[in-house]
């Protein structure tokens, strides 16, 4: 054969070679996929109100009540790396004022608490604890002020940005930065003991203040009830809709106004928006106890690890984040109930998770794109990278998938996912596996995005499993397939109802007979 023919063949072969996928509708941004691939991380509540019994702060407390006897930033964030998650939020101030760092913006700070004679600084002590442990660390300065005398006016903003600044630039790189809607009442201000309303659309100057943070810290997500990165999910209860868009557009309030943080609708952000004009996914934040701040009240309230699981499920398992509330006592450190549920959910996660069951088997596609399975084929379904996938042609949207196991495998948990750099494609499918012959469905669902799990409510055992993509408006991109055993749970712990209506104890290892779940 002659060196002609061969260079013929060769360019041949790279000028006909099957392009990627174009990319479909709004994308992630490098710090949102960052955000994605976290999954989940805890945020971390502890102040006046950890001393006074309250949830919000009026103001008018005295910063000496703050004096935790044996505060431990590493037992505290020990913990939640414990529990599975790679990052802490910390409160480095509330609606009540404190700041828990030495700023120069006010004299509500920690300086003025006997802890560690006045030298101490908080979020320094997280920031270093989250260094030697692996995790990545969080800030959220709440915009709500009700000590300080400015509250209101325009000089009060530049004190809350020169906060964000301090914070921005003292600690490190930090992975988010975090603000929530609650702005504006009653409050102590300076000793006016009053009521203040300001236009949350206008007062912070969101554009400029958010600005700050992507200047000084350009790699952190910012979270707000309307992102402009992350957007809250529109409840506390830690859960995202069965069907739940990465992508979003946010309402005004009023007619005329553009959106602002602080008026998300819970309908709307629990969902998303199918081809949204932003990028914004959702995050589900709850807090472990009933409350965000440490009330020996609720010590026996301890979520469970089992009740943790199914917020992971309907949280991360839904494409959307799982932000805990943790919130040490007293003391300056997590209760041990606190800690033993947070290290059994971890435990119950890394067992559920270890072994990809349908690693090694037999993939059939009804289609690849360009017929070559070396750069779309399925075997990248389980290779452990988000961002390698199946792709097909441009004109197929519904193509199917087989799984072979070559025996019959027990399973209950079923992971899909997509290659998000190229969008949110895939809008309808169903799962049906092969058991005596016969293919029955198992599960159903919408969105997928960064992450979907379908949790059956009970196992399943089937040699095959086939995945049909129903509805999708371009060619589609998955980048995992994953079929999982939970570990037995121990007697008595529950599933909640809201997730699937059948106890642990109900639980049995069957062939084909149930309903479709989400």
């Amino acid at each position: 054969m002659s060196k002609l023919f061969i260079l013929c063949l060769l360019i041949s072969s790279v000028v006909f070679a099957q392009e990627p996928p174009k990319p479909y509708g709004v994308l992630p941004t490098k710090g949102q996929l960052a955000w994605h691939e976290m999954e989940m991380y805890c945020l971390i509540h502890y102040g006046v109100d950890t001393y006074t019994d309250k949830e919000w702060g009026f103001g008018d407390e005295d910063p000496a009540l703050v004096n935790p006897v044996h505060f431990d930033a590493m037992q505290i964030v020990g913990a939640a790396r414990a529990g599975g998650f790679k990052g802490v939020v910390v409160v480095a101030k509330h609606h009540d004022g404190l700041c828990i760092w030495p700023t120069k913006t006010t004299e509500h700070n920690i300086s003025k608490s006997p802890w560690k004679n006045g030298k101490g600084d908080m979020v320094k002590e997280y920031q270093l604890a989250c260094n030697k442990l692996g995790m990545r660390l969080g800030l959220y300065c709440s915009p709500w002020d009700r000590n300080n005398a400015q509250y209101g006016t325009s000089a009060y903003v530049q004190i809350y940005r020169a906060q964000l600044k301090e914070l921005c630039t003292r600690y490190g790189p930090l992975f988010m930065s975090w603000h929530d809607g609650a702005n504006g009442g009653d409050g102590y201000y300076g000793g006016a003991r009053e009521v203040r309303k300001i236009d949350r659309t206008t007062y912070y100057g969101w554009d400029t203040t958010w600005g700050i943070v992507r200047q000084l810290q350009p790699a952190a997500a910012i979270f707000g009830d309307v992102g402009p990165d992350v957007r809250w999910v529109g409840n506390e209860e830690g859960h995202a809709e069965a069907t739940c868009w990465a992508t979003y557009t946010p309402e005004a309030p009023d007619e005329g106004r553009k959106p602002a943080n602080g008026y998300v609708k819970s309908s709307k952000g629990t969902e998303g928006t199918r081809n949204g004009i932003y990028w914004m996914p959702a995050e589900c934040d709850v807090p472990l106890r009933p409350g965000w701040f440490y009330h020996a009240s609720q010590n026996e309230q301890v979520k469970t690890p089992y009740q943790l699981l199914d917020l992971y499920c309907q949280s991360v398992g839904r494409g959307a984040s799982l932000d805990l509330g943790i919130a040490p006592n007293k003391d300056g450190v997590l209760d041990e109930r606190d800690v033993a549920s947070l290290r059994a959910f971890g435990d119950l996660l890394r067992q559920t998770f270890a072994v990809n069951l349908a690693k090694g088997a037999a993939f059939t596609a009804s289609n690849v794109r360009g017929k070559d399975p070396g750069r779309f084929g399925p075997a990248f379904l389980t290779d452990g990278d988000r961002y390698s996938y199946w792709a097909t042609d441009d004109a197929i949207h519904t193509p199917e998938l087989v799984v072979d196991m070559g025996k019959s495998t027990v399973f209950n948990v079923i992971r899909l996912r997509e290659n998000i750099k190229l969008g949110q494609r895939i809008s309808a499918f169903t799962i049906e596996a092969f058991a005596d012959g016969t293919w029955r469905k198992i599960g159903e669902g919408t969105s997928i995005g960064a992450n979907r799990l379908i949790r059956l409510p009970q196992q399943v055992a089937a040699s095959k499993v086939r995945l049909r993509i129903t509805g999708s408006a371009v060619c589609i991109a998955l980048s995992d397939f994953g079929l999982y055993r939970e570990p037995a749970h121990l007697a008595g712990s529950e599933v909640s109802t809201r997730l699937s209506g059948v106890s642990k104890a109900e639980w049995k290892d069957i062939s084909i007979d149930m309903g479709s779940v989400n």
